[in-house]
């Protein structure tokens, strides 16, 4: 196994995760830029050089995990699976490719067997929300989904979450929070999403939760509004989310799908108004839910919270999970 970004906060995870999950690596090949290359990385009690990337890398590798960014992505991936690897790349760089599946495990796990070599690990915000989406639209078809992220610095890596440490210290001394890595600074402030504008007045990531997640529900037609905030949390994302359907949807029943959902933790106590909050997924697997209520304004539509570590299963987890269907292989028949 190769992982392309080894020293990236996603990368970083990716190692964890596989020795926390007992993945079978047999070897473990660790890839960088050539700025990065020669560093040591400690992994199972070993000290590995990382690599720099290369085309002759890949020989021999079977599956490469890949979070350096999409440029990088487009320039290499296709090289590792024309070497014979099985690519699950966590940048955006293909995952509206019709020819290349986008996959959360949960939920469409039997779009990871028609690869062609490269499998996409979907937006982070989309993985979190299409967990949620899914065992209620598998009961009862969903018409439109309105939903509004509350994005830790996590999303934009590891130098963003330093500069939120080190700005907020710069504010509670007194001084004046100047970003370098953020357009602006996240210390006691929120912005909007700073991913590219696009002309229809949404920004890239928004419309990546709707490009994606009708992707992966397999539903083209499935109504989606998204608006992306940028918050002063270190690490896990967490979503409003507004889902209509075609006829009423009891509360008690949907509460009831999402207890026993793969991937899902109901969190709810409404006699002590405690729910779901960052801190309670951080370095943590599951995708908590709660206050799920009934829409005062429309019958057919119901409210909940969410919140889901970013970093792991808005990413390093979610692609290992590929891999480990991959290994498992498809069941007998075709389903999953």
């Amino acid at each position: 196994m190769a992982i392309l970004g080894a020293t990236g906060a996603v990368g970083q995870e990716l190692l964890q995760l596989l020795d926390e999950r007992s993945f079978p690596v047999a070897r473990l090949l660790p890839l960088a830029s050539p700025r990065s290359a020669g560093q040591p990385l400690s992994w199972k009690g070993e000290t590995l050089q990382i690599q720099p990337v290369s085309a002759a890398a890949f020989a021999g590798i079977d599956v490469v995990l890949a979070s350096a960014g999409g440029s990088v992505s487009r320039q290499w991936a296709p090289l590792a699976a024309a070497a014979g690897a099985v690519v699950i790349d966590n940048s955006s760089a293909f995952r509206m490719d019709a020819e290349v599946p986008l996959v959360v495990p949960e939920v469409n796990p039997q779009a990871a067997f028609s690869h062609n070599g490269i499998i996409a690990n979907p937006n982070c915000t989309t993985i979190l929300l299409t967990l949620a989406l899914a065992p209620l639209h598998a009961r009862r078809p969903i018409k439109r989904v309105v939903v509004s992220t509350y994005q830790s610095a996590s999303g934009a890596g590891a130098r963003a979450m330093e500069e939120l440490r080190s700005l907020s210290r710069t504010v509670l001394d007194g001084g004046e929070p100047i970003s370098a890595v953020l357009p602006h600074s996240l210390a006691f402030n929120l912005f909007l999403h700073n991913s590219p504008l696009q002309p229809n007045g949404y920004c890239e990531e928004e419309l990546k939760m709707v490009n994606e997640t009708r992707k992966i529900m397999g539903s083209s037609e499935l109504r989606i509004s998204a608006t992306c905030v940028r918050v002063p949390v270190l690490r896990a994302h967490s979503e409003a989310v507004n889902i209509e359907f075609f006829e009423p949807f009891a509360v008690d029943e949907a509460r009831a799908l999402l207890s026993g959902a793969p991937g899902v933790e109901l969190l709810e106590d409404f006699e002590a108004n405690r729910f779901p909050m960052p801190t309670d997924v951080t370095g943590r697997d599951p995708v908590a839910i709660g206050r799920i209520r009934q829409d005062l304004s429309d019958p057919h539509a119901l409210e909940l919270w969410l919140c889901g570590d970013q970093i792991r299963k808005g990413a390093a987890l979610n692609a290992i999970q590929i891999a480990e269907l991959l290994l498992q292989g498809p069941p007998a028949g075709g389903a999953v």
